[in-house]
């Protein structure tokens, strides 16, 4: 089944489409892959990235993988301010490929999804978040027990990278990980 990858808000691509064509920009950022492209780079596959607040999810930014002939050598995050969408930072690193890699995985898979990006930040852990209602605001929306959670690597100790999880099974694992041990009193 095909993704059903949610549309950028307009500004928020515009803000890449003036980064990537702004040499200071480019030049500034600490992405090699990127300054050393061969010909035209594009943003392409926007995805919301949503932060979880306990079991609360909030829109914080869309990222795009930017590509480069037939590989994606960088991606660019945008974030909201009070003005609107506003482009935030060129990167690259091992989120990109695992998120491609992520992505590939799901277009096999028999149920439509709406991708998104799931940062868990205290864990430093990132996912690929499977929204089942396809037809959703890809700004809204909680984790429905039934989505699909794909920790993207590297993932933390002891959760497998590329293992799809219904959020309803790996949420509980995440909580108790993100809850701080009870203090030790000293015995009187």
């Amino acid at each position: 089944m095909p993704l059903h990858v949610p549309p950028a808000p307009a500004p928020a691509l515009r803000s890449v489409l003036t980064a990537l064509a702004s040499p200071t920009a480019v030049r500034e950022a600490r992405t090699p892959s990127l300054l050393r492209a061969q010909g035209p780079v594009t943003p392409e596959l926007p995805l919301p990235v949503h932060v979880l607040d306990g079991t609360a999810t909030r829109l914080t930014g869309w990222r795009f993988l930017i590509r480069s002939g037939d590989r994606s050598v960088a991606a660019a995050e945008t974030m909201l301010t009070a003005d609107g969408w506003a482009f935030s930072h060129f990167f690259e690193g091992p989120y990109i490929p695992s998120t491609e890699r992520a992505l590939r995985q799901a277009e096999v898979m028999q149920q439509p999804w709406q991708p998104r990006l799931l940062s868990i930040p205290a864990l430093y852990m990132l996912a690929l978040w499977l929204h089942g209602d396809c037809a959703a605001d890809a700004a809204t929306g909680r984790l429905a027990a039934t989505d699909l959670l794909v920790p993207l690597a590297p993932a933390p100790p002891g959760i497998a990278a590329h293992r799809p999880h219904r959020a309803a099974e790996l949420l509980p694992v995440l909580t108790h990980r993100l809850t701080p041990a009870p203090l030790l009193s000293s015995p009187a």
